[in-house]
């Protein structure tokens, strides 16, 4: 059914579903469909009497059926699948479903699982959902987004990836695809972004993964991927085009490999309304993270030396938004001293300003070898961790680097020998790429490390305390961000709005109660998203980016919030 067979205003929370078509055409969109849920005037006016059986229900009792058969479900993947089928059925309903199993269902649509999903999408794939545009077609770009139904006024958000980041399995092709539909479902779930305001993109330039290229059931292009002035041309001619047809979209980059993501955010973000959530993102939800944890230890985030170990896209956006935090504060005097706060970490050891392998994002943190200078290595020429752990002793430790156990019990136990609440974030995902296990560092400390992670850690007890372990998850930033990029028609996503993102998000917990987590939960993603968006507007306003006057903040915000339920019915 075509998008012209009904109409809704998609940006209050409860608009009026108009609808203009008939029959099995009511039941055949997943935004006008809500089978047994019909009531038996509606089924009259829209004439699908003896098209769904006759008794009728209501959208709880639908969400209990479906919660059933969810659990009936074998497989993550299994879990995965269902609920991509009943989103393709019934929009309200999977939302509704999402909503109120959101903890238990994000590690389903979202990490870890999609990651399979995504490897798995040639041979899995059923209805297509999203925008492909390839780079061997870059006259299409614009026909392509118009064909998605959506006019000038109509999205909030683009999400776009070309799937060479993939989480932590690298380059996937067309695949990628459901990376951005991951993320778009996040955002309805937990801000309210009505789900047909955005368009999740892939931007298929070709992969250079073998496995895909092999594969008989490939669905992208079958060639290397393309690098240099073409990909910056078919880049430049997609951002171009969104904003031509959708001017008050913001486009949200998901998954760009690292040599491109920095790039592509820094020629721009002065320019576009746009956001990287690998670098900004999850830069935002650790600077919260930091920011609660430095208040339990008391001092100020300017007193303290900053460890990053995996010093790439995520682990520089960090070190980033904090230094732009410590900056903001006014008790340094100039970015020297800010970057002296911090000591990077690669795969070949410390970054050193003599290494002409370090990117232009990585330069400014290198290190001087006068730094160094004197300084008794494990393996000489070799600056690796423990040497820095040993000689800079460090109150903040963070993890970007994928390795695995890499904050072994020496090293932690020598960071503690000179701290006494360390601040120790091993973020690496999936759980077996953790640098460390919160059980491990609680002990290694004798409970006295401050801990977040990046997948979800089930509580540790240690000397009769119950630690709830924080969860870095971006959810817990992009979609306020999103929302409140929307409420307050923002031109651009500037570096106060993602710190007022992560201040509100802060300022949510109480760490000082023994055992509390530095974070909110997940489970909490309706009210960190609403409480995110109002901080993110009302910045943008005060920094002069807001379309919007914000007069009454809390309602502009909580009004744009969709809400899962049936709406009334207009037959037209």
């Amino acid at each position: 059914m075509a998008e012209r067979d009904y109409e809704q205003d998609t940006t209050v929370a409860d608009g009026v579903l108009r609808i203009r078509a008939r029959g099995r055409a009511v039941l055949s969109n997943p935004m006008t469909n809500r089978g047994t849920a019909f009531t038996d005037e509606e089924r009259t006016v829209l004439g699908i009497h003896g098209l769904v059986p006759t008794g009728f229900t209501t959208l709880e009792n639908q969400t209990r059926r479906v919660y059933e058969q969810f659990r009936n479900t074998g497989t993550m993947l299994g879990k995965f699948l269902t609920l991509n089928a009943l989103r393709d059925r019934n929009e309200v309903l999977f939302y509704h479903l999402l909503t109120n199993h959101l903890e238990e269902m994000l590690p389903v649509i979202y990490t870890p699982t999609i990651g399979e999903a995504i490897e798995r999408f040639s041979h899995t794939y059923n209805r297509p959902r999203g925008v492909f545009l390839s780079v061997d077609r870059p006259d299409q770009i614009a026909d392509s987004l118009r064909n998605y139904g959506l006019g000038a006024d109509d999205v909030d958000l683009v999400c776009v990836t070309d799937s060479e980041g993939i989480l932590g399995i690298g380059d996937q092709g067309i695949g990628g695809i459901q990376i951005a539909i991951g993320k778009l479902s996040v955002y309805t779930a937990a801000a309210g972004i009505h789900p047909r305001r955005t368009i999740p993109v892939v931007l298929d330039v070709g992969t250079d993964n073998l496995g895909l290229l092999s594969n008989d059931l490939y669905l992208g292009e079958r060639h290397s991927r393309v690098r240099g002035e073409k990909y910056d041309d078919f880049i430049d001619e997609f951002v171009t085009t969104v904003q031509q047809l959708f001017p008050k979209a913001m486009i949200h980059w998901e998954d760009v490999g690292t040599a491109n993501a920095h790039r592509i955010l820094h020629r721009y973000q002065d320019e576009v309304c746009t956001f990287n959530d690998d670098i900004q993102g999850t830069a935002a939800v650790v600077l919260a993270a930091i920011l609660a944890a430095v208040d339990v230890t008391g001092g100020d985030l300017e007193d303290h030396r900053i460890v990053v170990f995996g010093a790439g896209s995520a682990g520089m956006g960090i070190a980033n938004l904090v230094r732009d935090t410590m900056l903001r504060s006014g008790r340094l005097e100039s970015e020297e001293e800010a970057y002296a706060r911090f000591w990077p970490i690669g795969i070949q050891g410390l970054y050193l300003d003599d290494d002409t392998s370090l990117l232009d994002f990585q330069r400014p943190y290198a290190r001087s070898r006068d730094d160094v200078a004197g300084w008794e290595l494990e393996k000489p020429g070799h600056v690796g961790l423990m040497d820095v752990v040993r000689h800079v002793r460090p109150t903040i430790l963070i993890g970007t680097s994928t390795r695995g156990g890499a904050f072994s019990r020496e090293v932690v136990e020598e960071m503690a020998r000179h701290c006494t609440r360390p601040i120790i974030f091993p973020l690496s995902n999936p759980t077996s790429r953790a640098e460390a296990t919160p059980a491990d560092l609680l002990e290694w400390t004798d409970g006295q490390a401050l801990v977040a992670t990046g997948s979800p850690f089930p509580p540790v007890d240690h000397d009769g305390v119950r630690h709830v372990i924080a969860q870095s998850n971006n959810a817990l930033i992009f979609p306020g961000l999103g929302l409140g990029v929307a409420a307050s028609g923002a031109r651009r996503v500037t570096a106060g709005m993602i710190a007022a993102a992560s201040e509100s998000l802060a300022g949510m917990v109480n760490a000082w109660r023994p055992g509390a987590p530095l974070l909110p939960g997940v489970g909490e993603l309706r009210l960190v998203s609403a409480t995110v968006a109002i901080a993110v507007a009302q910045q943008a306003a005060l920094e002069g980016v807001a379309e919007k006057s914000l007069g009454d903040p809390i309602q502009q915000v909580y009004g744009r919030m969709w809400q899962p339920r049936y709406p009334d019915i207009e037959a037209i």
